[in-house]
């Protein structure tokens, strides 16, 4: 994938970057695998705004990926590789010798016209999906399972992966991309390789009017409101936040409080948190 840049016409073009799009094979979609989506504003069954900066944006369709990937012992084969709206990450479609077809995730290096195959035995080719009990120490992959059967939930995002690091007893260590290392059951699937499109971190919008198109509405800064609309607001010119610690609207710190419980049961099969504050167990929170 290359970055493609624009002659500063204006303020907003002058940094605008955007994909060249060169891996796109097809822009009309598989209108069997499309189901329509409804944009809520961030409000609720009653129309109170319960999540703020959400609203307009492109009329989006959105496209069934198959993330369990269970179709064992059939082959496919890379029909095309498409522009994914609702994700960073493009989709290609499988067309499987049975006849059916499925969306999935499109990893780094796969191509039109490559096979693909999921199950136990299938080969160490990116694109295969297997168990991880079955899948070489050092390899790198992603959509990963954390309970069998139920899907990939992890590394799905443009660029994502994870690293097998070793097995034991039922377990399969792996480490994530923000740096945690953590225990998963060797019955859950994976999928071989790297997510594609990992230059997407790199794109600059360019323009406000851009993240509207991406159903998001402006955020305004706390310190520019009045005091009766938030804790940060009043005073004379730039002031300081004047308290303890930044806080919500609503009056709660916004910073340095854990929003995660301690008592979760996965807490047990994390070996390295990503803060390294963390080292296992249920108890063992380490002091920075």
């Amino acid at each position: 994938m290359a970055i493609r840049t624009y002659k500063p016409t204006s303020a907003s073009r002058r940094n605008m970057t955007n994909s060249t799009f060169e891996e796109i094979t097809t822009s009309t979609p598989e209108k069997s695998l499309l189901v329509s989506i409804s944009n809520s504003g961030g409000r609720n069954n009653q129309g109170v705004i319960t999540t703020r900066h959400i609203g307009g944006g492109n009329k989006r369709r959105y496209r069934l990926i198959d993330f369990k990937r269970n179709k064992d012992g059939i082959v496919g084969k890379v029909a095309t590789i498409e522009y994914d709206p609702c994700r960073n990450c493009y989709i290609c479609l499988i067309n499987y010798v049975d006849g059916e077809k499925r969306y999935i995730l499109c990893p780094k290096d796969l191509k039109v016209d490559d096979k693909i195959i999921s199950g136990e035995t299938a080969d160490i080719i990116v694109g295969n999906c297997l168990i991880l009990n079955n899948i070489p120490e050092g390899t790198y992959v992603h959509n990963l399972e954390l309970s069998p059967g139920k899907g990939g939930q992890l590394c799905r995002a443009a660029g994502a992966s994870a690293q097998v690091l070793g097995k034991e007893d039922k377990y399969v260590t792996v480490r994530l991309m923000s740096g945690e290392v953590r225990k998963i059951l060797g019955t859950c699937r994976a999928t071989i390789g790297v997510v594609g499109n990992e230059d997407f971190i790199l794109i600059n919008l360019g323009k406000a009017g851009k993240n509207r198109w991406y159903n998001k509405r402006p955020t305004v800064r706390g310190s520019a409101m009045n005091p009766v609309d938030h804790p940060h607001g009043g005073g004379e010119g730039k002031a300081p936040i004047g308290r303890d610690a930044p806080r919500t609207p609503w009056g709660k710190k916004a910073m340095g409080v854990k929003t995660r419980s301690h008592k979760k049961p996965s807490n047990a099969l994390i070996v390295r948190r990503r803060n390294a504050k963390y080292e296992g167990g249920h108890e063992q929170w380490l002091v920075a």
